[in-house]
């Protein structure tokens, strides 16, 4: 029988489909129509066992007349040997398909992994989470957190996977602060990164917090509450030695008004002119200055609205009462903390004051804010109820039935009060006032 050839195969037409060709050897060929055109499949018939059997040769034009010949001669041989070719190729196709599926399965994983560490949120990535939902809440909008954890924790655990941050990465940014001799911002540090990872905690992106086990006061010492208080006698020091400072006079005037109205430096620094109401010796607090988030009204006694006037004839041209450099904003709120603190270090560091003792007190260091409990105090000894001076303090009550219940103002009683610690600042810094007695210290 002669052979098929490959012009033969090509004359085949659509009407061909079914029909059987023969190429000897009982080599048997099916002509089948698809979508990419006419085919052949190839099948070799053989007995096997006493059975007839047809194992598949490949099909034309995929497969070559040639090879399709070649497949067939290697199963011939096969069976001469004793074995069943289709057995060997039905295993043969088995395995491959096993090991396809185990390919399949193990690119499968490979992307699964892939997709999963893309999903592994980074602690940058959690603290810009964190930051939208928690931060922005805050008074400045996160932005002194933000700005610490810019220069001390992102640039050490930043690019971490958060559930790969262990105790050891937390140590390790604490480390780097108390290397630098600066303990409370260490235990401020941790605050914020155990919040952070709390806030983590809670929606299930970590198991568990890997501050949790580090105890705050092991990190910078143990806390301690301040009572520093000026004594008259030094505020008297402090007014012969601020000269010495080498200040500018604006910074002069936020230590007394400071003292002379019980507030937080850094209210008066983010203080705007509008806030202050000459005429009436009044100055409003908005909520988005004070601590408390609570807008708070202090009634100027005439040592205080006095020292105002005189920052109004410095700083008048600008809506700020402490613009910064570009006159756009207030000055940062800690600028007088530190100018305070390098006046009292002993020794003179570069780019800082020159004057590194000029505002050391016989009582020891001091800061701004105890000018401020400074203030409080001397209210009390002047005969100001304690309820008072928590108002003129703008604290929030303590006691819950009395914050729910409790609503009296006391704007006549802190009016007086202010009026009072005015007069006695008036009293004591008057240079020319030789007989002045000095109240009674007490403890805070």
């Amino acid at each position: 029988m002669p052979k098929l050839t490959t012009k033969e195969l090509e004359a085949l037409a659509i009407e061909d489909a079914g029909k059987r060709l023969r190429d000897g050897e009982s080599l048997i060929g099916t002509v089948r129509t698809t979508s990419k055109g006419i085919t052949v499949l190839f099948r070799w018939r053989y007995r096997f066992d006493g059975k007839t059997k047809d194992f598949t040769c490949g099909t034309w034009p995929t497969d070559s007349l040639k090879s399709i010949r070649e497949n067939r001669a290697k199963a011939a041989l096969t069976v001469v040997n004793g074995k069943d070719p289709g057995h060997d190729k039905a295993i043969s196709k088995t395995e491959k398909r096993a090991d396809q599926a185990q390919k399949l399965a193990t690119q499968e994983k490979r992307l699964a992994d892939a997709e999963a560490q893309a999903a592994r949120k980074t602690v940058s990535q959690l603290f810009e989470d964190w930051a939208a939902i928690d931060l922005k809440k805050r008074k400045d909008g996160g932005a002194e957190i933000r700005r610490a954890f810019a220069k001390d924790v992102l640039p050490k655990i930043g690019k971490l996977a958060v559930e790969d941050v262990k105790k050891s990465h937390v140590m390790a940014v604490l480390d780097a602060l108390l290397s630098r001799g600066v303990g409370r911002m260490a235990k401020r540090t941790l605050a914020d990164m155990r919040q952070m990872f709390r806030f983590a905690e809670m929606r299930e992106i970590i198991e568990s917090d890997p501050t949790a086990k580090i105890e705050k006061s092991r990190i910078g010492g143990k806390d301690t509450e301040r009572d520093r208080i000026l004594s008259e006698s030094e505020i008297k020091e402090l007014r012969d030695k601020l000269p010495n400072g080498r200040f500018l006079h604006s910074t002069e005037l936020a230590l007394w008004i400071q003292l002379s109205t019980c507030c937080r430096i850094g209210e008066i620094l983010s203080a705007k002119w509008d806030h202050v109401d000459f005429d009436n010796s009044t100055w409003r607090i908005p909520e988005g200055n004070s601590k408390n988030g609570k807008a708070h009204d202090v009634y100027l006694s005439a040592f205080a609205i006095g020292k105002f006037r005189k920052l109004k004839e410095i700083n008048g041209a600008s809506e700020w009462c402490y613009p910064d450099r570009t006159g756009t904003k207030a000055v940062c709120p800690k600028t007088i903390t530190v100018q305070i603190r390098d006046r009292q270090r002993g020794k003179a560091l570069s780019n800082r004051s020159s004057a590194p003792e000029a505002l050391k007190l016989s009582g020891g260091e001091w800061t701004p804010h105890d000018l401020r409990r400074t203030g409080a105090t001397m209210m009390a000894r002047l005969g100001i109820l304690p309820a008072v001076v928590e108002k003129c303090l703008n604290h929030t009550e303590q006691n819950r039935v009395l914050r729910t219940y409790q609503h009296h103002a006391y704007d006549n009683e802190k009016r007086e009060a202010w009026r009072l610690l005015g007069d006695r600042l008036e009293l004591l810094l008057n240079a020319t006032a030789n007989n002045v007695i000095t109240l009674p210290r007490k403890s805070a």
